[in-house]
């Protein structure tokens, strides 16, 4: 999308407000009439189990739980403004890093916007967890848009990361100790590097709804013929010369990163998560919005 954070905007809060502007202007005009916040609608979040009654709403019928009891039995939901949404941020070095008008880690902030926003929309409460090499940090969740400009804020001022592996695994298990409420969890990552996070993210996937937002630019799956290039690993700063017009390089490297794709895709799957897909190049708002309206349809 046209709407250059870094270069057209360098301070913080005019940052902030020029995000949530463009933000908040998609939403009500994709997301209008009655209020759609991040889960599938008012009440999505299944809650107890009772003995059917009649008048109840059929479609609240859980056959699993009648085969086990002999009875008819129902699930109640609960209320939007009773659910805590939590993000979790991938803060490796590899976000810092963009070819296009937006760096992986500015789009990143982005997504984690986007979902806090529509958070707000249903009331319910919003908290992120970032993963960086010095650590996971833990940013408590709370309700109302000003909690929201808080945490980006936090987002947005975080120093660029050294060299270093993270523990994404440990980020997405820490939500499980954290969380009080039900809800839904998104994690926010370009996915290169362990994929121990699969497992972690099944986990919540068979409590909650589970999003995985993979963030990506086009140089991590092809390289342009410019001649030699020194290209340095952000996540552990090993340097390699290559030699870029060589074309069977260049097919290696393509093939690998489009079976890194399909990998990927499998992975999320089976774990059993939602899978958006964001780009640089692209207009990730759009994607992000016509996402969410498409899963709310088919839930």
């Amino acid at each position: 999308m046209a709407l250059e954070l870094r270069s057209a905007v360098p301070d913080a809060e005019r940052r902030l407000r020029t995000l949530e502007l463009a933000i908040t202007r998609r939403l009500d005009g994709r997301l209008h009439g009655e209020y759609r916040g991040l889960l599938p609608g008012p009440g999505w979040e299944a809650g107890d189990g009772r003995t059917y009654q009649p008048g109840d709403d059929v479609r609240r019928i859980d056959w699993s739980l009648s085969a086990r009891s002999n009875q008819i039995q129902v699930r109640d939901t609960i209320a939007d403004r009773e659910l805590e949404t939590w993000a979790v941020v991938d803060g490796s070095a590899s976000l810092d890093f963009g070819t296009d008008q937006w760096e992986k880690r500015d789009l990143a902030i982005a997504a984690t916007a986007t979902f806090g926003f529509l958070s707000c929309v249903g009331g319910s409460r919003f908290g992120v967890v970032v993963a960086e090499p010095s650590g996971i940090t833990v940013m408590p969740p709370g309700s109302g848009r000003d909690h929201v400009r808080h945490l980006l804020r936090r987002l947005m001022q975080r120093p660029s990361s050294a060299p270093g592996e993270i523990d994404l695994p440990g980020a997405i298990e820490r939500i499980g100790r954290l969380r009080r409420r039900p809800g839904a969890v998104v994690l926010v990552s370009d996915l290169i590097g362990d994929d121990g996070w699969v497992r972690a993210i099944r986990a919540h996937a068979q409590r909650c709804r589970t999003v995985v937002v993979e963030v990506r630019d086009d140089r991590d799956d092809h390289l342009p013929p410019v001649g030699f290039l020194t290209l340095v690993d952000p996540e552990t700063g090993r340097v390699h010369d290559v030699q870029t017009n060589d074309r069977a390089l260049r097919t290696r490297f393509a093939d690998a990163a489009s079976a890194r794709r399909v990998r990927i895709a499998d992975d999320v799957r089976s774990s059993g998560s939602d899978h958006l897909v964001v780009n640089t190049d692209n207009d990730w708002l759009d994607d992000i919005v016509r996402h969410h309206h498409t899963n709310r349809r088919l839930r």
